[in-house]
């Protein structure tokens, strides 16, 4: 019987959200960080330093293109999209320890998180409806 505790426990092993990303970036912690969204959402923006590789192209690409020693952490559109969770399955069988950002490039973006495009970096929006929103403290 599985309990309560092996759940959630596999669940975080599996999952991680874009907060817990980030931060895992600025502290320099090594992974690689994998657009799986096909070309044209790439070409309209992506989260700075990621990877792209669309889910159809992982197994034929992880291999030549990404160390089987670093971990991965992918990502898709939102929460209404299933094509992270269609990657990190292509990686795992690869045998690659893998996570799938849950929120996706949504919540990364409605978390003020950086991004860009072909063109360079994007306005930085903060959406309190996602997130606290702090004020600059008068002085």
């Amino acid at each position: 019987m599985t309990t309560a505790v092996d759940y959630f426990s596999a669940k975080l092993a599996l999952e991680t959200d874009s907060s817990d990303v980030y931060a895992a970036q600025k502290a320099g912690e090594s992974f690689v960080l994998v657009d799986v969204r096909g070309d044209e959402a790439w070409t309209q923006g992506r989260i700075a330093g990621a990877v792209h590789m669309p889910y159809q192209q992982i197994a034929t690409r992880a291999a030549a293109e990404l160390d089987r020693d670093v971990p991965v952490v992918v990502y898709c559109w939102s929460p209404g999209c299933n094509a992270g969770t269609k990657g990190a399955l292509q990686f795992a069988k690869l045998g690659y320890q893998v996570r799938e950002m849950i929120g996706g490039y949504e919540y990364w973006v409605r978390e003020g998180q950086p991004t860009e495009n072909d063109a360079g970096a994007l306005p930085r929006v903060f959406d309190p409806q996602v997130m606290v929103v702090r004020s600059p403290v008068a002085g």
